[in-house]
């Protein structure tokens, strides 16, 4: 008997939802994708009154399971990429947070080795170079500008695994960063920003495409100064991740935010820290302590939110429970749009024959009870 057929679900392709459907898995791929009928001579696992969806893809992302990215033992990574995969996560990006250039470079070249093993898609540098005044859960001291020696320094130690950089747009240097970013093949973010309007759009016309966690770490909206928020939001050009943990984001905002930006410019991220499937307790997040009570991280001492403890299964589940989205644009902005933001949507974020098996079973209740990972299931 060859292959796997996950058949009885509602499974969600981009043309639409298959009620029911099915989904034949051979070597490791989507062999097939239908409904009626299914081909014979397979093994059937029962997806009858659930979801079938495309594996999660989380490009923001700091460490789960106890462990954090800027750990350079790559046995603490792939257990915190196991604890996000058990939640549906298939692809994720590494995220560092800010530290001094010297001590960066060692931890990107670390995960350039695990990228180039596949364990992870790629590394998202959150920093250095944000504003001191939104640095949130970023140790200031550490923040600086975009010097063209410190990016090159970046660049190399990742021999090509570096995906996406974050800049205030505001900083001395930051445009030429961008296009040197963007001439490379890496996303230029913006976010951890003070910045007007006025700062903010030469930096999208040089060439960023994505506003890193939108509304948390920038100057407020305001009606006559719309800043990062509103710039970032309205611009056709931008990506805007969100974090959907229903703490960081008011669930009236993320509704208005991912309606206005629509399902190919909204992105769910988890923004999560160590403390993500561990549980409260004090953690070190880029040297601070941050303290996480009933799930929710903070500075401790402060009220400065320091990441999250969200899961992509829960972000999805919070986009359709709690924010009254559909499950097609929950898909969007979990799996097919973020694989579209890196490049991969030739191989993984879609339901769609000849792509990777990625995949995640979810009950009515929208909770994962299974996680395909290149065809194999996932303990």
């Amino acid at each position: 008997m060859a292959g796997k057929l996950i058949a009885g679900g509602r499974v969600v392709t981009p043309e639409g939802v298959l009620d029911p459907g099915w989904v034949l898995v051979e070597d490791g791929a989507i062999g097939a994708v239908g409904s009626g009928e299914a081909p014979g001579d397979v093994e059937v696992v029962d997806a009858s009154g659930g979801w079938v969806v495309p594996g999660f893809v989380d490009i923001h992302c700091h460490g789960g399971g106890g462990e954090s990215f800027t750990d350079t033992d790559p046995a603490r990574v792939r257990r915190a990429v196991a604890a996000h995969r058990r939640h549906g996560t298939t692809t994720q990006l590494a995220s560092l947070v800010s530290r001094p250039v010297p001590e960066l470079v060692n931890q990107v070249a670390a995960l350039a080795d695990l990228t180039a093993d596949g364990l992870i898609a790629g590394i998202h540098l959150e920093g250095p170079f944000l504003s001191a005044a939104r640095c949130g859960a970023h140790d200031p001291s550490v923040l600086r500008p975009p010097d063209d020696e410190s990016v090159s320094a970046l660049l190399a130690a990742g021999r090509g695994a570096i995906r996406m950089v974050t800049i205030a747009p505001e900083l001395d240097g930051a445009l030429t960063a961008v296009k040197r970013l963007t001439s490379a093949g890496v996303l230029a973010a913006l976010g951890h920003t003070d910045a007007t309007e006025a700062q903010v759009l030469p930096a999208i016309d040089a060439g960023a495409t994505v506003a890193t966690h939108l509304f948390n770490g920038m100057r407020p909206l305001h009606h006559r100064e719309p800043g990062p928020i509103g710039t970032l939001l309205d611009d056709e050009r931008v990506t805007v991740e969100l974090i959907c943990d229903l703490v960081h984001v008011h669930p009236s905002v993320i509704r208005m935010a991912a309606r206005h930006a629509g399902p190919t410019r909204t992105v769910l991220v988890t923004d999560a820290i160590a403390a993500a499937g561990v549980g409260d307790g004090v953690y070190d997040v880029g040297g601070l302590a941050v303290t996480v009570t009933d799930g929710v991280p903070t500075l401790a001492g402060g009220a400065s939110l320091a990441g999250s403890t969200l899961t992509m299964d829960a972000a999805f589940r919070n986009l359709v429970r709690g924010c009254g989205l559909s499950v097609r644009e929950a898909v969007a902005a979990t799996a097919t749009q973020p694989a579209e933001l890196l490049g991969l949507s030739k191989t993984t974020g879609s339901l769609t024959a000849g792509l990777t098996a990625d995949l995640v079973i979810l009950d009515d209740n929208l909770k994962p009870t299974a996680v395909m990972h290149q065809g194999a299931w996932v303990d």
